[in-house]
């Protein structure tokens, strides 16, 4: 099953993995139910997930029953347990939105919900993230997961996600990182696919970031949290939803600036 995940991945595009996905999601739904491990996004349990990734297989990562991984659960448990983003009135801008949260979130009758990407067909506006058609201070939460490590200039999309923040907003600006590396690698000189995914770990990858992505955040103007939700969690609870023990959320905010600022 691995390999035929793995050559699906690499050979499909992704548009079309979104469509199928949805054919088949209710036979792996039925075909791995068991009580082994919980997807805390519609608390459906199963017996094992499954394997997942372009270039290096994780097994037992994806959930049969939403798609979500490791990242989607962890982003999940986070809002639900540590923001008011299922509760309060927000403005949303959401990028390539994940099918673990598309419908769930269009249905919140509290979040005015925008969905932004160039390809994804469950986008509401086809837009650059390094030029938005959006007016500065827009949006109260901005969600961009795994968008970054694919922008050639993720500065000026850093700079972009920053202005259409609300002052006080909150931007949850996930990435894959290497925790041992401490600066980022970028090659832009490396643009075939096959030596993209063998070094980045994705064909559609232009870089592997380090421990310096919250310095870049924090260049651009965000005030980072980087938060570690596993440290404090139940290892057997770290296990049985399927996080990635010690992932860093990277948790930014925009500063509200006073008159007084200004002087």
């Amino acid at each position: 099953m691995s390999n035929l995940f793995k050559l699906a991945l690499n050979s499909i595009p992704r548009p079309v993995l979104i469509r199928a996905s949805y054919l088949i999601r209710p036979f792996l739904k039925i075909y791995l139910k068991g009580n082994r491990y919980t997807d805390p996004i519609d608390g459906s349990s199963f017996r094992k997930f499954l394997p997942y990734g372009y270039e290096n297989q994780r097994e037992n990562v994806l959930s049969p029953s939403t798609l979500s991984l490791e990242r989607h659960r962890l982003l999940w448990i986070y809002l639900q347990q540590h923001t008011d983003f299922f509760t309060k009135k927000r403005k949303v801008l959401h990028f390539a939105p994940e099918q673990a949260f598309y419908k769930r979130f269009r249905r919140l009758k509290n979040l005015e919900y925008t969905t932004t990407d160039l390809n994804s067909p469950l986008a509401d506006v086809k837009a650059d993230i390094c030029d938005l058609p959006f007016a500065d201070s827009s949006y109260d939460f901005i969600l961009c997961n795994h968008v970054l490590e694919h922008i050639p200039d993720d500065l000026t999309a850093m700079k972009e996600l920053y202005r259409v923040l609300k002052p006080g907003g909150t931007a949850i600006l996930q990435i894959p990182q290497d925790l041992n590396r401490a600066e980022t690698f970028q090659d832009d000189s490396i643009t075939d696919p096959k030596q993209r995914a063998k070094i980045f770990g994705q064909y559609d990858h232009v870089r592997i970031y380090g421990r310096d992505y919250f310095e870049k955040l924090g260049e651009v103007g965000f005030e980072v949290n980087e938060v570690i939700l596993s440290k404090d969690m139940n290892s057997k609870d770290v296990d049985k939803f399927r996080l990635a023990k010690g992932e860093i959320l990277p948790v930014c905010s925009k500063k509200f600036i006073s008159p007084q600022d200004l002087i």
